[in-house]
């Protein structure tokens, strides 16, 4: 078989299989005509073989701008799309599936040279001491802005790195939260103190960074008034089917107060509807945790495994409602569609309050508060491993707060 051909078997395959993901008919019109342009393209051109050099040449010429690989991320919008679709091709003739997994539209890390070695032992380091994903990320993203600040500045070399160059590194930053500052500094002492342990630099410059101390109550979480939440769960569309699965996701927040990343990992598996739990193992502790599948979350989820949620191969419970219908988005996604049906309800948030998905649970704890129940089942609720960390919201609890009070004049007359 000529390779042409099986280049135009592999276009009509790939069409074919964004038909049965029910993509929409507008991007699968783009997909066909980016392809018969390519095709027309390759027999003008009497190219037999397509390769990424290929690839990219034709995107270059069609665009009008120099691209170096398919890990590029460019501001046009048009090379972006160029880019992903004939990712798809190459992959489905090289392997022979669709590779359905959308494109980063941020720049991948690419280490300096100069600092890969250390890098990739500080990788390692993390986890080899079983850190959490959440905190590996952390650890792993400033460092990157690390390295590619020292190369753009032409330190290239660990050992080069002193203290000046950090306060030039950290003064990007002077206007960010404390909270993160501090977060920052914290990675580069942990990074530092890694990097003169394996001898990459003969000086221990960690007891001279600063520590920005951050107390634990230092804020008040956020506690939603009752109507602001009645009107927030009215403005949902319950008929359509992302409305369903959106009703559900805030509901399980509201009302058992599971942190998001936990909710968008939760499975079909994780719900005994015999016994009415619902039982999994927290992502932030790694402590398994058994719920309440309480009548009102039980309908909403009922409700849309029936009627809302599509067809997919994907264990999770809540899937993306546009092809490919895998598992939701990353930890900030949801906060998006919170947003959205906060300015849908007209609610007027307070400026300057954190008051994402993580407010809900705080909302939750403020409410468990009211009816006088006792911390270690709050904290028992919210998965807490100390309590310590369920007494933050003891901030919220205002009548109880009000019997500490003092009265002046009894303080001044002793």
């Amino acid at each position: 078989m000529k390779e042409r051909e099986k280049i135009h078997e592999a276009i009509q395959e790939i069409k074919k299989e964004l038909k049965e993901q029910k993509q929409a008919p507008s991007s699968i019109k783009i997909y066909e005509n980016t392809y018969n342009v390519f095709e027309r393209y390759l027999a003008k051109h009497d190219i037999k073989e397509i390769d990424e050099e290929v690839c990219l040449k034709y995107v270059s010429e069609k665009t009008g701008e120099e691209v170096e690989d398919f890990e590029s991320v460019a501001k046009n919008k048009k090379v972006n799309r160029y880019l992903r679709q004939l990712q798809i091709l190459l992959v489905y003739l090289k392997e022979g599936y669709i590779q359905t997994k959308p494109r980063k539209y941020k720049p991948s890390f690419k280490c300096p040279e100069c600092y890969q070695r250390e890098y990739e032992e500080f990788c390692e380091e993390l986890q080899y001491r079983g850190y959490r994903e959440a905190t590996i990320n952390t650890n792993v993203q400033k460092v990157q802005r690390l390295l590619e600040y020292m190369a753009s500045v032409n330190v290239c070399a660990t050992e080069e790195i002193k203290l000046q160059h950090i306060d030039d590194f950290m003064k990007q930053y002077q206007n960010y939260a404390v909270k993160y500052i501090g977060v920052f500094l914290y990675v580069l002492r942990n990074y530092f103190a890694f990097m003169y342990e394996k001898g990459y630099i003969s000086e221990n410059i960690v007891p001279l960074l600063p520590k920005i101390r951050v107390a634990r109550n230092a804020t008040v979480p956020y506690v939603w008034k009752k109507e602001d939440i009645q009107k927030l769960l009215a403005a949902i569309d319950r008929e359509s089917p992302k409305g369903k699965r959106d009703y559900a996701i805030i509901m399980i927040a509201l009302r058992l107060g599971l942190r998001i990343g936990d909710i968008r990992q939760m499975k079909m598996t994780n719900l005994n509807w015999s016994r009415k739990t619902i039982n999994l193992k927290m992502s932030k502790t790694g402590q398994p945790i058994e719920l309440p599948l309480l009548d009102d979350i039980g309908w909403a989820i009922i409700d849309y495994l029936k009627n809302g949620r599509p067809e997919t191969k994907s264990e999770c419970l809540f899937v993306r409602h546009r092809a490919p219908f895998n598992a939701i988005g990353g930890l900030g996604s949801f906060s998006k569609e919170l947003h959205r049906y906060i300015v849908k309800a007209g609610l007027n948030i307070p400026g300057g309050v954190q008051h994402g998905m993580h407010s809900l649970r705080s909302t939750l704890a403020a409410n468990m508060l009211d009816v006088k129940a006792p911390l270690p089942v709050i904290s028992e609720t919210l998965g807490h491993a100390d309590i310590n960390t369920t007494s933050i919201y003891l901030k919220i609890d205002i009548e109880g707060l009000r019997k500490c009070a003092l009265d002046i004049e009894e303080v001044f007359e002793q």
